[in-house]
């Protein structure tokens, strides 16, 4: 009896080694993608709430760091053509300065409504509703207390092929004007294949409008105190949205063929910035929305680095891209670099619809309905070009 119960031991502790040098093994061929992601204090914002950031990482090294105050992406990295990583977004050095107004909107998600609505108001169903004017006579992305300056609850998802951050956020109606109870997600997903897919969700218990976008300004030298008029940008519109004094489009949908906003093939930034055109004096460069070419997923932009060697190409399935070249970046703020953020150190392509669709029956609508769900997704892709 005694003998059995001591055979029986060593089959139990057999097992038991067998079994956790199977899981052990298990664990290092098939690493979960909550691995990948790694969470930190990054700092209190002034209402009290706790900021995390959330660190996502890829098998090739390739690093996007986004905060829980404003969706913000705070840092992304993208190999050169010596293989090397490093972040290639602009942003503050200091946690506060994200959450003191962040006045370029450095890595946000934008919301309720990306871009310009004229003389910030609308009408919808009859309705006129008026929403926070701060920009001029108009309302900018979703106003001064728009989704760039909201506390957004994160949750990494465990069982996505990839790293994956769950981001959402509830807009009560009323909220900076707009009318509904608007309830947002947004997927930040890094792949393997060194892209940032950003997609969007959202669903409204009243009639509103919607026009969510990521605003990263990007810098592929990696060196924020350089300028980008180097960088080579190609962009897949014939027809671009000219606007007033106040940037507002006037509702003419023009060709850019013969004018600086041909992009349709690669050309440095910074070629025809500084051409005799009235509307890059009212831009102060470039700051307009191109109408993009075809429809669903597609890839309509690509920019290049010949220093670099990075390449950065965006696929979206919307209509417009807002084309931005840092016009009013002033150099108030430090850069992670060394330096300042100056004049035109970072660019934008912010996809979405069009500025002020509310007020323009001509452009692709933005409006929301009970029942409905708003989709979108945006792919920012790094390569490298040697």
């Amino acid at each position: 009896m005694r003998k059995t119960s001591i055979n029986l031991i060593i089959l139990f502790a057999v097992l038991c080694i067998f079994g956790c040098n199977k899981k052990e093994n298990q664990s290092k061929t098939q690493p979960g993608t909550m691995e990948n992601i790694q969470v930190s204090d990054y700092g209190m914002t002034a209402k009290g709430d706790s900021i995390k950031k959330y660190t996502l990482m890829n098998k090739n090294g390739m690093k996007v760091e986004v905060i829980n105050f404003g969706g913000i992406i705070t840092l992304l990295t993208a190999p050169d053509k010596n293989g090397r990583y490093e972040d290639v977004v602009l942003g503050f050095t200091k946690p506060e300065d994200y959450f003191n107004g962040n006045p370029y909107y450095f890595g946000a998600l934008i919301g309720r409504y990306g871009n310009r609505i004229a003389n910030a108001k609308f009408t919808l169903e009859g309705k006129t509703y008026d929403i926070d004017k701060n920009d001029g006579p108009n309302s900018l992305h979703g106003g001064k207390e728009g989704f760039h300056t909201k506390f957004w609850n994160i949750e990494p998802l465990k069982d996505a092929k990839f790293p994956t951050l769950k981001l959402t956020y509830t807009s009560e109606d009323g909220e900076e004007g707009y009318p509904g109870k608007l309830t947002t997600t947004v997927l930040y997903t890094l792949t393997d294949d060194n892209s940032l897919e950003i997609s969007y969700e959202a669903t409204t218990d009243k009639a509103t409008v919607i026009n969510l976008t990521q605003h990263s300004y990007f810098n592929l030298s990696g060196n924020f105190s350089k300028t980008i008029t180097d960088h080579e940008l190609q962009i897949n519109a014939d027809k671009f949205l000219p606007v007033n004094e106040t940037l507002i489009p006037t509702g003419e949908q023009k060709s850019v063929k013969g004018s600086p906003f041909d992009f349709t093939t690669l050309k440095p930034i910074g070629k025809d910035i500084n051409a005799d055109d009235d509307q890059l004096k009212k831009g102060k460069g470039y700051d307009h929305n191109w109408i993009l070419n075809g429809s669903g997923m597609r890839s309509i932009a690509k920019v290049y680095h010949a220093e670099s060697g990075r390449v950065m190409e965006v696929l979206t399935d919307e209509p417009g891209v807002q084309f931005y070249s840092g016009n009013f970046l002033d150099g108030k703020f430090d850069t992670k670099t060394g330096g300042k953020n100056e004049f035109r150190t970072g660019f934008c392509l912010e996809t979405q619809h069009f500025p002020d669709s509310p007020n323009q029956a001509s452009f692709p609508s933005t409006e929301l309905k009970p029942g409905q769900k708003y989709q979108s997704k945006t792919i920012y892709k790094f390569s490298v070009k040697k």
